[in-house]
């Protein structure tokens, strides 16, 4: 059975211009991700300070690897990120 997971994590400063060269790159991925059934969602804050993310997987492990695989975390536009284990009850 898969779990689902929460990530909270943060944007660089500047990161709508900092953004701009990888941004293609990195919807394309979540998108694979999404038709793959593991990304249920993600998304900015409005602020633009935070990223939040809900996955659907085996492990946390695979989690990380898709988050640290990003062209956002790769290029340092998201800076920090934290992953939960999530027991979603509604």
């Amino acid at each position: 059975m898969m779990t689902k997971y929460v990530m909270w994590g943060t944007y660089c400063e500047n990161v709508l211009e900092k953004r701009a060269p990888f941004r293609a790159d990195h919807l394309q991925g979540l998108q694979q991700q999404k038709d793959n059934g593991v990304l249920v969602a993600l998304g900015p804050t409005t602020d633009n300070t935070k990223v939040f993310g809900i996955y659907e997987a085996n492990s946390e492990a695979d989690v990380r690897q898709l988050i640290e695989g990003d062209p956002y975390w790769q290029n340092g536009i998201w800076t920090d990120y934290a992953v939960y284990a999530w027991n979603q009850v509604f």
